[in-house]
């Protein structure tokens, strides 16, 4: 689910005709070498295709006119391998309405002074053009990325990949619909939100259905259709019977089976990549669906509970970014405040995602406290370590804005044998006491998306791109 179209960025490199045909040529040359052996190191997640010379302002014109168009076009990444005059570049870096990264670079590593020249000095000037093309983009105020160091370096082929990851999410961003079961839990205040906003600056589409909409699914699922899941469950989980009788554990797992089924195809039939539910609203249902979410989140679709559709998109837009690695919906839970042990449960009633586990999960079912309704089947798991972010979007009514935090995840070491979900916990940056307190006195939300495996320089990146407000606690 989270595979999007094929996507590529294109490589424009800026010269100029000042220094004759000879010297383009070799300019092209260089480009095309850097072009192949960039892609053939297989670091980055999508390939780059080299341009025409961007030499004149008409060139550069169409090529950003064409980025635009193309659909399967997701950034442009520019070079300056000589002098390129900035002037040539306004009208087409004002109509470019991709991402745009600059990578400061040169074809050579060195200088070779036992032969450097003139000659080589105004074909190899990428540090006088940089800072030309540079001047423009910050007048423009483009937000453009820019990454300094020699092209065939891993760190550096690995920044361009970072930046590449949220060029493709920032595209993506525009085709996230969310599909909400239900609307938000009465009286809570951060799941509310202006969805006309959101689609005008994010590009996200929210549609509210009514819980009958969903059941009308659910009541046409086959009984061989819930079988085949279920043997899959098999395959992948651990069972855990519990005190329940194997017949009545059984019954509540492939309702949760049934609901997998029909909400993926509900889903799938709107066009609809990310959802909500919403314990408060299930008339039609024996269950809140646990089990069935956790498994829809896994294949990559955004999820937030309670109807919060802010988190359930951005759960998306950072699983498209992510490559759906180690990224979920989390909510806060439960404080550890031991001196020198602080931390934070992360967790909630069934929906944790198993992109986060760090073991085999299994599935229980276990009671739960709202809803009123039938035992719901879930799995249950440790989380991950790892560095990561969480992040979360707070409507302030004037603007949204942005928490990122930076987190150390670990894993649980002392068994909690009564605890009947999923747990992840983690250290808070820079630590317990100003984390929390920086936190809160910013607005954050307890619903959060957190990734083990995107970096707070991603996050902004996306941030900048849709010029929405953001605060780094790290």
């Amino acid at each position: 689910m989270t595979k999007i179209d094929k996507k590529e960025f294109w490589f424009v490199v800026g010269s100029q005709h000042l220094y004759g045909e000879d010297a383009l040529a070799k300019v092209k040359g260089h480009a095309q070498t850097m072009t192949n052996a960039i892609n053939e190191s297989g670091v980055l997640p999508y390939p780059i295709v080299l341009q025409d010379l961007a030499v004149s302002a008409d060139k550069i014109t169409n090529i950003m006119k064409e980025v635009n168009y193309r659909d399967e076009v997701a950034g442009v990444i520019t070079w300056m391998h000589t002098f390129s005059p900035a002037k040539m570049w306004i009208r087409g870096i004002k109509l470019l309405q991709k991402p745009l990264l600059h990578l400061v670079t040169q074809f050579n590593e060195s200088i070779p002074w036992a032969t450097i020249d003139m000659d080589f000095m105004n074909l190899n000037q990428s540090a006088h053009g940089d800072r030309e093309y540079g001047f423009i983009n910050a007048r423009l105020n483009k937000q453009n990325k820019v990454v300094v160091g020699y092209w065939q370096r891993p760190e550096v082929q690995q920044k361009i990949a970072e930046w590449m990851d949220a060029a493709a999410a920032f595209n993506e961003s525009f085709n996230i619909k969310v599909a909400r079961f239900g609307d938000n839990m009465r009286n809570v205040a951060v799941t509310e939100g202006d969805k006309i906003e959101a689609q005008i600056q994010f590009g996200w589409t929210v549609d509210y259905f009514g819980i009958g909409d969903l059941v009308q699914y659910v009541n046409a699922v086959k009984d061989e259709e819930v079988e085949t899941l279920f043997a899959e469950y098999a395959n992948l989980y651990e069972f855990d019977y519990g005190t329940y009788s194997k017949e009545d554990w059984e019954a509540s797992v492939k309702e949760q089976a049934i609901y997998e089924i029909a909400i993926k195809r509900f889903l799938d039939a709107g066009g609809y990549n990310a959802f909500t539910t919403n314990f408060e609203d299930l008339y039609g249902m024996k269950q809140l669906p646990g089990l069935a979410v956790q498994r829809l989140m896994g294949q990559g679709y955004g999820f937030a509970g309670e109807g919060d559709w802010k988190t359930a998109a951005l759960d998306r837009l950072l699983k498209v970014m992510s490559h759906n690695q180690s990224t979920g919906f989390m909510e806060d839970y439960t404080y550890e405040l031991a001196a020198e042990r602080e931390s934070v449960l992360q967790s909630h009633m069934l929906e944790v995602d198993p992109t986060l586990a760090s073991n085999k999960p299994k599935i229980i079912v276990s009671p739960l406290g709202v809803g009123n309704r039938e035992d719901p089947a879930r799995l249950v798991f440790d989380g991950k370590a790892g560095d990561g972010v969480v992040v979360s979007m707070a409507d302030f009514g004037t603007h949204f804005k942005l928490l990122i935090n930076e987190v150390s995840a670990f894993e649980p070491t002392v068994p909690a044998p009564e605890l009947p979900v999923a747990r992840v916990l983690w250290n808070i940056k820079p630590n317990f006491h100003d984390g929390v307190k920086a936190w809160i006195e910013n607005g954050g939300g307890h619903h959060t998306v957190v990734s083990l495996n995107l970096t707070t320089d991603q996050i902004v990146t996306y941030a900048k791109l849709v010029d929405l407000e953001y605060v780094v606690i790290k």
